[in-house]
């Protein structure tokens, strides 16, 4: 079909090593002569997902393809996520680049999994993918993608998974043979995931199978970062990896600690000079759902945090541009860091990340053993703690607290994502806050955050959470960052570990990152507890993990004397 200057395939059939056919739409330029290709890869329906602005590419001279992964929507085969997505981009490249009207040169566009499909790809090093525009995607889909800190990510797991069968219910039920009533039944389960999240044991999913979602078992059945992960592990292929790549994320996505690593360490050890010069990285306010938009959560970061603010179209073109036409445009000298520093609200571009002229700074947790509400008991400090009462807290499973924004995915009901207001949550009796004084001038985080807790727990195991957070002159209590650890998988992710009953221990947990102006007036808060559901699964404080419904309270217990020295770490950077 030939319209308005384009030529338009739908359902090209490109058939894969092992014979299986995916299928994918093809616009190009209605002329003579060859052009370079944007490839998008996505199992969210290839007629409705496309990640590139179609008709712009076509009047820059791109050919735009976007295929539906194996077992998605029109393409054969079944779909298991990751597995199949280093060979079947290899072989969809390659296919494409024989193309007559291909000039040889292929990049990849796309966020979350579709950011993924590049990354597999290019771990499969296809001699005609030149380069790649990954977005809110990860770099490990045990550590930051399924699970956190050893904990499931049971929100965007449940969800996700879901959703994913949903929206393939049409495919499903053709490839599976389920009746008409179920593939109905299927495509509604969308509309009750909140019920979902409470179900125990875990595994007793009422809306999901391991006939429509195998995945979300397996999932389950490998808790430990075993060889199920290692097998698909983008961080062990950086070194092997020659594509340059331009890494997206948000401050408020639940993959940015995969962005983060993806820009690092191919920085630092791609797998050539041309690979390791060609990372850039763009942060943003944004959540994984609200990419280009300005009100991400209860904020609005104006018109500069928008699509058209930063000119997204443009840098996409601009990049390609440089890698797919060799035009010298100037993009591959410019800083390869841009962040969006909030508080401020302003763009910022930096020669690397982290930032080298930032002070690591530990601020102290103290209390007198009463930092159970945002009073004054609990205190954030830079003086290392001498003798302190500990801090004692009962976490019960059945009653989590409840997860407020943050870094979720997808956006919506029921998890609504991004920076809200904890003030009212902190009156909980099983959340410990620690602040810092009233500041008397601004002070910038930019960079990692980390807690280092000593703790206890009376359990054969529990979880602790930490939150980061700006407190305002009105009372409001904003996040900004979040992690969580298991405590028998705080010294291996891959060999859980014994916990001793009442035993002090030191847990790391990871912050992710953040960049925020805490203005005069403002004060820094660490929030401390042991649940954020359904973020994250329930620690049910027994040891046993998907099959088991069995619940036990646990007495939580945060030390922050002379011998054990909590804190908060985070990056301050000079003003």
């Amino acid at each position: 079909m030939v319209t308005s200057g384009a030529i338009i395939e739908l359902d090209a059939a490109i058939e894969m090593r092992d014979g299986v056919t995916l299928h994918a739409d093809i616009y190009r330029p209605d002329k003579e002569g060859e052009c370079p290709v944007i490839l998008q890869r996505t199992p969210y329906d290839k007629r409705t997902a496309a990640a590139v602005n179609i008709l712009t590419a076509l009047e820059n001279g791109y050919a735009v393809i976007v295929q539906d992964v194996r077992g998605r929507y029109r393409s054969g085969g079944a779909f298991d996520t990751f597995v199949n997505e280093a060979d079947d981009g290899y072989d969809t490249i390659e296919w494409i680049a024989e193309q007559a009207w291909c000039n040889g040169k292929v990049g990849m566009v796309g966020g979350s999994y579709v950011g993924a499909t590049q990354w597999l790809a290019a771990s499969s090093k296809p001699p005609h993918l030149t380069a790649i525009f990954p977005r809110v995607t990860a770099s490990d889909y045990h550590e930051g993608w399924t699970y956190q800190g050893g904990v499931f990510q049971l929100g965007f797991n449940v969800s996700w998974g879901i959703r994913l069968a949903a929206g393939n219910a049409d495919h499903l039920g053709r490839e599976l043979g389920l009746s008409d009533q179920r593939v109905t039944e299927l495509a509604s389960t969308v509309d009750d995931i909140d019920s979902a999240f409470w179900v125990l044991p875990i595994d007793q999913q009422p809306y999901m199978s391991a006939q429509t979602s195998p995945y979300f078992f397996d999932w389950l059945n490998h808790p430990a970062d075993d060889g199920f992960w290692s097998r698909i592990r983008i961080e062990d292929r950086h070194d092997d990896i020659e594509t340059p790549a331009y890494n997206l994320g948000g401050w408020y996505d639940i993959f940015l600690m995969g962005t983060l690593r993806n820009y690092i360490n191919m920085r630092e050890n791609g797998g050539s000079e041309k690979a390791a010069r060609g990372q850039k990285l763009i942060i943003g306010p944004w959540s994984h759902s609200t990419i280009g938009q300005s009100v991400v959560g209860d904020e609005d970061f104006k018109h500069q945090a928008t699509a058209t603010g930063v000119d997204l179209d443009l840098l996409t073109l601009r990049w390609y541009d440089y890698w797919l036409k060799g035009e010298d445009n100037g993009i591959i000298d410019e800083p390869p860091v841009k962040i969006f520093v909030m508080g401020e609200n302003v763009w910022r571009d930096e020669a690397e990340w982290p930032l080298e002229r930032a002070e690591r700074t530990r601020f102290y947790l103290h209390s007198d053993g009463r930092a159970h509400s945002p009073s004054e008991h609990g205190v954030l400090s830079v003086e290392a703690p001498d003798e302190e009462r500990p801090d004692v807290f009962l976490y019960d499973p059945q009653a989590p607290v409840s997860t407020l924004g943050g870094p979720l995915c997808c956006g919506g009901d029921p998890l609504p994502d991004g920076p809200k207001n904890h003030a009212e949550k902190e009156e909980r009796a099983d959340i410990l806050v620690y602040s810092t004084p009233e500041l008397e001038e601004a002070v910038e985080v930019t960079g990692p955050v980390t807690v280092s807790l000593w703790a206890s727990t009376s359990a054969a195991d529990t979880d602790f959470t930490g939150m980061l957070l700006d407190v305002r002159p009105c009372g409001c209590a904003v996040n900004l960052a979040d992690g969580i650890v298991r405590a028998r998988y705080q010294d291996s992710r891959k060999r859980p570990q014994h916990i001793d009953p009442n035993l002090p221990k030191r847990f790391d947990i990871d912050l992710v990152a953040t960049s925020n102006v805490f203005k005069k007036g403002h004060r820094i808060r660490l929030e401390i507890s042991s649940s954020n559901f359904p973020r994250f699964a329930r620690n049910l404080n027994t040891g046993l993990w998907a099959d088991s419904d069995q619940i036990a309270v646990a007495t939580n217990t945060v030390f922050h004397d002379a011998r054990h020295d909590s804190y908060l770490e985070l990056d301050i950077v000079p003003r």
